[in-house]
């Protein structure tokens, strides 16, 4: 096994294009040497990205957000700016294992572990969140829910690693939320999860509209028919229900001894809910 620690973007494209057998990105490591120590995985090479300039960075610009790949979950929670524009952004990635944990993991990692049950990615869809990815063939912007294809398995080719997640600067009249249910009450994963993000009009009518839920298929699910539901109305008990409903039977989920099919479609409309009435009221709805 090869460690290396290269000090540019460049220079970790290269090697791990080059590698001849498996390889893995090291940024926080919470998901990778857990897997190493429990003998699913032997990668040939590791690329620890810590010391690229930048990746360690949480910049706001005139755009909004860069989310470097190496910064770790906890320092989400201590921007402000970040904190106030995307809480259920914030949220979600605060809700990644402990607080020991939360000061390694990388949201990056939770989005390229690619579990259908990761928490920060429901939030990041609904966010309209975006990867941006560098490659051997240079640099693309992809929307995250893009990234994952199937329970550990991504869409990124050979060589390519995530530098950034890219979130725009918040609209005006505008709230997201993140809810998930699980069986204990902390450090464990999702058995179902929403994410919401609203805008309103100036009568508080809702103009725009995502609503993502985690856990419940292979990957996480862009409700788009759940997001028309919202649109076009204050958020009323007729919303709502349409909302749970659309949510409930948009789920393509699996029975196990965490939750049964029944519940877990049942929970999904009722997170949804209660996220899109949180969000509501950030975004200033009444």
């Amino acid at each position: 096994m090869r460690y290396i620690r290269p000090l540019s973007i460049e220079d970790a494209v290269g090697q791990l294009t080059g590698s001849s057998g498996t390889a893995a990105i090291l940024a926080g490591g919470s998901d990778l040497l857990v897997r190493m120590k429990g003998g699913f995985i032997e990668p040939e090479l590791i690329v620890d990205i810590k010391a690229i300039d930048g990746l360690s960075e949480i910049r706001e610009t005139a755009e909004g957000f860069s989310i470097g790949a190496a910064v770790p979950c906890a320092a989400l929670g201590e921007n402000a700016a970040l904190k106030t524009a995307w809480p259920g952004v914030v949220e979600a990635a605060k809700l990644i294992g402990s607080k020991q944990v939360q000061g390694r993991c990388t949201i990056v990692g939770n989005l390229c572990n690619a579990s259908p049950a990761a928490d920060s990615v429901p939030a990041l869809v609904a966010a309209h969140a975006r990867a941006l990815v560098i490659g051997p063939g240079g640099k693309r912007t992809i929307p995250v829910e893009t990234v994952p294809t199937g329970p550990g398995k991504t869409s990124l080719s050979k060589g390519e690693i995530i530098e950034a997640i890219l979130l725009d600067r918040r609209a005006l009249r505008s709230g997201d939320a993140y809810l998930r249910f699980i069986p204990r009450t902390e450090m464990d994963i999702a058995v179902v999860s929403a994410g919401v993000n609203l805008t309103l009009d100036e009568q508080g009518v809702v103009k725009a509209a995502r609503v993502a839920l985690g856990a419940v298929a292979a990957t996480v699910l862009l409700v788009e028919e759940a997001a028309e539901a919202l649109i076009g109305r204050k958020m009323d008990e007729a919303a709502l229900g349409r909302l749970a409903k659309v949510c409930a039977g948009a789920c393509r989920p699996i029975d196990d001894k965490r939750g049964t099919v029944e519940f877990r479609r049942k929970v999904a409309g009722v997170l949804a809910r209660r996220a899109a009435m949180t969000a509501y009221a950030r975004a200033g709805g009444k």
